[in-house]
Order: C-alpha cells, then sequence, then structure tokens
C-alpha cells in the first residue's frame, strides 16, 4: 500500500514513472525470494534463487532459468527488477527460478564450456552429470521441497541460457513439459565462436568470460584479468586497426591468452575432433515428447545456426514433440526487450514487434501448457518476412510451398534468376590477407561480439577487386526467398587454401528514401543490405574433422550452407550476391597457404592467392537442403 501511495505522488506531481521502476516494485509486492544449493546426484551444490507469489491460495507453475551468466542480485533481500521472459509472464504469476550452472558464480563444481551429453542420465550414477541431469535433480528437489507448485514446470534462457534449455530435453524430468530455447548454441564448431570451422575473431574479447575456473563459489566476477592484458595491446576504438596489429593469432596465445582454458581448448582443437563433437548437442535431441518453442532473430550474428538447427533436429527425430519456430527481426535476444521502434543498424522493420512476440506468441505458449488456459493457436512456424516487414505463419519450415529459386553468375557482373550462366566463365580476383575486406562499412570500436553489419550497407565491399559482385536487372515483380539456402562454388587456387565468404544482398532502388531510423550522414537510395551470409573455411570442404589443402590450379567444388532465409526482395529492387576470401576482423585470416594448425601459423605464412569462380557455380534457395546443414558424414552422427 505504501509503494501505491509512492506512486501515486509521482505521478500527481509529474515525475516520470518509468516501466522498470514499476516492474520493481510489482516483484517486492507480489513475490518472496528464497535462497537454496540444492545438491546434485554428485554432491555438487548449485546455488538457486526462488521467487515465490505471495499468494497461496493457489497453485503454480515453475518457470527455470539456468545460467553461466549470474542468478544474483545475491541476498534475500536483494530482489531482481523484472523476473522471467517478459513483464507479462511475471504479472501472470508463476514460480519463478534462477540457478547458476556448476562452477559459476555461487554454484560449486567445475565449469565445462557446452559440457558434453551422457546418455541415461535418469541413473542414480554419480559419475552421470551433464546439464540434463542437473536440470533433472534440480526440478525433482524443487517439486518436493518449493510448495504451492502445480508439477509443472517450464524453462526458458536466451543464447548460453537457451542452449542449458535444449541440453535439458535429452531424457528430460517428466514435469518439464513446457521448454523454449531461446538464440540457443547447439554446437560451438559451427555457432558463436566458430562459423563453419573459421574463427570469429571479433568474439576475441568474449573468451575470458568463458575461459577462466573459479576458486569457489563467488558473487563477485573473477575473469576481469582476462581482459586486463589484450586491453592493453593497443587503440580499442577501431577494431579492424587493433586485430591486425594483433598480427597472428600465435600472437594471442603467447601474449594475451596463454591462461585462458578456453582458448587454448579451440587451439588446441582447430578441425571438428572428437573434442568438439562430444559438445555437439543435436545428435542427442531424441526421444523428445514435451513442448518446444525455439526463438531465435535473422540478424542474430551470434546464434542463428543454434536455432535453426535445434527445430529441424528436433522436428526429424520427435514425432510426439510439440515443436514450434519463431524467427523475428531481431538482432541477438531482442525480443526480451522492447525499445519501441525495432531497427537494426539502418533499417527499420515496425513497431513494437517483441511486444507483439511476449503477448501473442510467447506467452500463450507458456499459458498453454503450464496452466492449461487459452488455446493453442500457434503455428507450426511463425517467420518474420525481412523484405516486405510482416509475420508469415507455416504450417512446415522450411516451407513445402514456396518455389525453388536458382542464382547463377554470368558476365559483366549480371546475377541470373532460373536461367543458366556461362559454365567456361571465370571470374577472377586476387585475396590479400595483409588488406583483408572489412566485415563492416563504419568504423566499429574492439566489441564483445559485433551485432549492427547484419543489415550492413555492403557497398563499401562491392567497390574492391578483392570482391566479385553480381546483380540481378531491376526486379519487374517481388521475389520471395524462403529456406534453406546452399552455395555451390567451382573454383580453382593459386595456393593450397582459403576462406569463401558469400553474401546475399537486397539492393534498394535509387528512389529509396530514409525510414524512420535512417542516421543523417545515411542515403538509402542504393543501399546495398546485407540479408544473409556464411563463411567457409576451404581446407574443410570434404570433411570438418581431416582438413585437406588445395592443389594450385586444380577446379575443385566448395560447397557448403548459408542458414536460412524469408525476405521477399520487392518489385523496383535488386539481389545481389558478393563472394570474397577475407572479412575482417569478423572472421580470423586464413594464411592462403595450408598449415596444420591456423592458430600456430607464423606472420610469413600469410600469402596473397589468385582464386578463381567459375561459371558452373550458383546460389540455390529452398531445394531441401537440410541434410547439408550438419556435418552428418562424422561418425557422431553415423551412430
Amino acid at each position: 500500500m505504501k509503494r501505491a501511495f509512492i506512486m501515486l505522488f509521482f505521478l500527481i506531481i509529474g515525475m516520470p514513472v518509468f516501466s522498470q521502476d514499476l516492474d520493481s516494485l510489482f516483484v517486492r509486492d507480489n513475490y518472496e525470494k528464497y535462497e537454496y544449493h540444492i545438491p546434485m546426484r554428485d554432491g555438487v551444490e548449485l546455488f538457486t534463487c526462488v521467487y515465490a507469489p505471495k499468494d497461496k491460495s493457489k497453485k503454480y507453475p515453475i518457470m527455470l532459468h539456468r545460467t553461466p551468466y549470474s542468478a544474483g542480485p545475491y541476498g534475500e533481500d536483494n530482489y531482481k527488477t523484472s523476473l522471467g521472459p517478459s513483464k507479462y509472464l511475471m504479472r501472470d504469476m508463476y514460480i519463478f527460478v534462477y540457478q547458476d550452472v556448476r562452477g559459476r558464480w555461487m554454484s560449486e563444481g567445475e565449469y565445462d564450456n557446452m559440457r558434453p551429453q551422457i546418455e541415461g542420465n535418469k541413473k542414480k550414477d554419480k559419475d552421470q552429470i551433464d546439464e540434463s541431469s542437473d536440470t533433472f535433480d534440480t526440478i525433482e528437489w524443487l517439486l518436493k521441497k518449493i510448495k504451492n507448485n502445480n508439477g509443472k514446470v517450464g524453462q526458458w534462457g536466451i543464447s548460453y541460457p537457451g542452449h542449458y534449455t535444449a541440453a535439458a530435453l535429452p531424457e528430460a524430468h517428466p514435469a518439464l513439459v513446457a521448454s523454449s530455447p531461446q538464440a540457443p548454441i547447439s554446437d560451438f564448431f559451427f555457432d558463436d565462436f566458430h562459423h563453419m570451422g573459421a574463427l570469429l575473431q571479433s568474439y576475441l574479447m568474449a573468451f575470458p568470460v568463458f575461459g577462466y575456473q573459479t576458486d569457489g563459489p563467488t558473487s563477485e566476477s573473477w575473469y576481469n584479468k582476462g581482459w586486463e592484458k589484450i586491453r592493453s595491446a593497443g587503440n580499442m576504438s577501431d577494431g579492424y586497426e587493433f586485430n591486425m596489429a594483433l598480427g597472428p593469432l600465435k600472437n594471442v596465445t603467447e601474449k594475451y591468452y596463454s591462461e585462458d582454458f578456453f582458448w587454448d581448448q579451440v587451439v588446441e582443437h582447430p578441425n571438428y575432433d572428437d573434442f568438439w563433437q562430444k559438445r555437439n548437442l543435436l545428435p542427442h535431441l531424441k526421444d523428445i515428447d514435451n513442448a518446444v518453442m525455439t526463438v531465435g532473430g535473422w540478424f542474430d550474428a551470434e546464434d542463428l545456426y543454434g536455432p535453426l538447427n535445434i527445430y529441424k533436429t528436433i522436428e526429424k527425430n520427435n514425432h510426439k514433440a510439440k515443436n514450434t519456430i519463431v524467427m523475428g527481426p531481431w538482432s541477438h535476444g531482442d525480443w526480451y526487450r522492447e525499445k519501441g521502434i525495432q531497427a537494426i543498424n539502418d533499417i527499420y522493420f515496425g513497431d513494437s514487434i517483441s511486444t507483439f512476440y511476449q503477448k501473442n506468441i510467447e506467452m500463450t505458449f507458456f499459458k498453454y501448457y503450464l496452466k492449461n488456459e487459452g488455446n493453442m493457436t500457434l503455428p507450426e512456424a511463425y517467420m518474420f518476412d525481412t523484405g516486405v516487414k510482416k509475420w508469415e505463419q507455416f504450417t512446415h519450415w522450411p516451407p513445402k510451398d514456396m518455389p525453388a529459386v536458382k542464382l547463377s553468375f554470368a558476365e559483366n557482373g549480371k546475377l541470373l534468376i532460373n536461367e543458366e550462366g556461362n559454365k567456361d566463365a571465370a571470374f577472377k580476383y586476387t585475396s590479400d590477407p595483409g588488406h583483408p575486406v572489412p566485415y563492416t562499412s563504419q568504423i566499429e570500436p574492439v566489441t564483445f561480439t559485433p551485432r549492427r553489419f547484419m543489415t550492413d550497407d555492403q557497398r563499401h565491399a562491392s567497390r574492391r577487386p578483392d570482391v566479385l559482385t553480381f546483380k540481378t536487372d531491376v526486379l519487374t515483380d517481388d521475389v520471395t526467398l524462403a529456406g534453406e539456402i546452399l552455395a555451390k562454388l567451382k573454383v580453382a587456387l593459386s595456393t593450397t587454401d582459403a576462406d569463401f565468404i558469400v553474401k546475399l544482398i537486397d539492393v534498394y532502388p535509387d528512389t529509396a528514401k530514409a525510414n524512420p531510423v535512417t542516421p543523417k550522414n545515411v542515403t538509402m537510395a542504393g543501399y546495398q543490405q546485407l540479408v544473409r551470409h556464411e563463411v567457409f573455411r576451404g581446407r574443410f570442404r570434404n570433411s570438418f574433422a581431416k582438413p585437406e589443402p588445395f592443389t594450385p590450379g586444380k577446379v575443385e567444388d566448395v560447397t557448403f550452407p548459408l542458414q536460412d532465409i524469408l525476405h521477399t526482395f520487392k518489385k523496383g529492387h535488386r539481389i545481389m550476391i558478393q563472394i570474397h576470401s577475407t572479412w575482417f576482423p569478423y572472421i580470423d585470416r586464413n594464411p592462403q597457404k595450408f598449415v596444420e594448425n591456423i592458430y600456430k601459423a607464423d606472420a610469413k605464412d600469410f600469402q596473397k592467392a589468385e582464386i578463381t569462380v567459375f561459371g558452373s557455380s550458383s546460389v540455390e534457395v529452398g531445394d531441401k537442403q537440410s541434410s547439408l546443414l550438419v556435418p552428418d558424414e562424422l561418425e557422431l552422427y553415423k551412430k
């Protein structure tokens, strides 16, 4: 009552009342906080915060969130300012549970990145621990100890907590009936820190967070020491120049990250060997019969592979699972917060899109499965078309009723739609790791992870001689690209290794006007908006586990998927494809000389390469390429 009078006073005198303030007051007025140390089957205790509704007249579902990023604030008198995946669910009243995963913050044990799954974790074997068993043991304890629960549990999380949500699905606790992995990591060799085997050098600043063990439970961050050395390496206001000054990656090992165990793991496992294969979650997503709603952002630079492939794997292997995917016009985790205007860099997608998702999609999902309230009206796939900027619903994803599109390359930089180009044509460029193509048109400071470039203007790249650029004539009708994308390149190198970047771009007409987020220094007329891209490390063209050098001058196939797309290229626009071999510092520089381990390459190993892409190459969209989205030739998949 006292808080209500305070809020009324602020309103009367005209002081602004912010939504976060209202949320914080709601939490304290309606929830009680408790802290527990929950024992796992091996005796390790995991720190857990429980926010339970003060109203004890009814029973509530449990909503579980497991994180390596702190379940704090710590202390039973210190409350979070908001609970759950949205304020709408918070006000709908659930028992919200936050847990530090083992080895992080206030939990005991040793931390392991993407801890391998172990089959048979329901057995009470003290040695059989993984993220699924830790979740199982946590749920078992909560059901017995937390009063007024209705016997149903939901789980959610974004990014790494999204991974922990997905990792709880194999051999899940029977009470876990609704799970929402959001921007989840599924395989570190293809998502987050790597893309198709290439290192994302732009993630260098993230390594300390994951590469230092704690000395024991702590409420203070312990990994700051990992940043101290690398921050002294140079001027961090220009990420391109900063990373060029670092030199070969071996310098990072020797000068900055010699004590970072995660960096050491990456360096010592440059190929998709047993170390990475054991950490791939996808083969374990089987025998799932609960409801799963996987959420992702079309412009998520961190985790786009994860949500698409977790959804598809569950769909393929679990006919009893109630499986849904949602992909919106968001960057990493944008759906969690409402900014009013939804924009990525210079591109505007609409207003209140996150609110629509939170109220009409996420809330519908959890209320139906955890409270038996409302109707399940969600489609199999709720997907946002990033070209016409509207939500679409599908009964299958990838969609079965969309025509496949083949894009082919012709002379004079022409891109053909469903036509064959000159197969004898040869398009050449010289790739120089000493002068790599910037990944963004802007001067970006050193960041934790990049974001804005995912819709960036590509005119800076199309003007470079080391970038092949092909574009269609002006479109006379809308062209919708929907589903999976496969790049099929025929190439020849003058050296023994190279990377290949393929970018799909929407070229705006010369009449395009500014949108609500267009900066004054940006011209939308002729804007070349990045829509989808992928990098592929050429040495892995036949196997991610066993890299092979190229034979100079020999024509070889380099075939790899880009992540899915739903984008309508509107009438009056053009479709563009760019191909090049450096994209710095988003990805690390390939020496272009085959070496056993790029992380240990010397400066003298880096050399220019003349690269030829032949006219028989193509980029195909929507032609049932799903079997190529995971390296299914590996032994782990054969089992």
